[in-house]
């Protein structure tokens, strides 16, 4: 995590610290070009670790609307075993979203809003047919995933 730190800071990005050693990178950035920034950071990555590293971006007021949506009624988030949220590279077009509804099961449901799909699993993800792998290669979409409970404690470190 102590690499990934410095990377970002050779960036020119400040106050960078990780968060729960998953990847999460929170970091101050004088440029809005959320692209550009998106862009420089994966090459960074790439360059400094020898392989692709897909970046998505988030605003402390976007995680916190992240963190606070909910898609699925109580009762179904109660009864569910998991609850995780996909940040998309772009958000998925009505084809988009109709294949990924067709992937709905007994087991599996789906909800997408903006630049993130949200799913629900009934049981546990091993019971499940769906994996990111099959999310991004069935859409041929780029994502990340994250448990609610991840994004939760992410909003509430960020919020003032």
């Amino acid at each position: 995590m102590k690499e990934l730190v410095r990377l970002f800071e050779s960036l020119g990005l400040t106050e960078v610290e990780t968060f729960i050693a998953s990847g999460n990178v929170i970091f101050n950035s004088s440029s809005r070009n959320v692209r550009s920034l998106q862009d420089g950071i994966e090459q960074r990555l790439e360059e400094s670790l020898g392989y692709e590293v897909k970046t998505f971006i988030r605003t402390d007021s976007e995680v916190a609307a992240i963190a606070k949506y909910r898609p699925f009624s109580a009762a179904k988030m109660t009864q569910a075993a998991a609850f995780n949220v996909a940040f998309l590279e772009q958000p998925l077009d009505a084809a988009g979203t109709k294949l990924l509804m067709g992937m709905k099961s007994g087991i599996d449901d789906f909800h997408v809003h903006g630049g993130e799909m949200y799913w629900l699993c009934k049981r546990k993800q091993s019971d499940s047919k769906f994996s990111n792998a099959v999310f991004e290669k069935a859409l041929k979409v780029r994502s990340t995933f994250r448990g609610m409970q991840t994004i939760e404690k992410l909003a509430a470190k960020l919020a003032p």
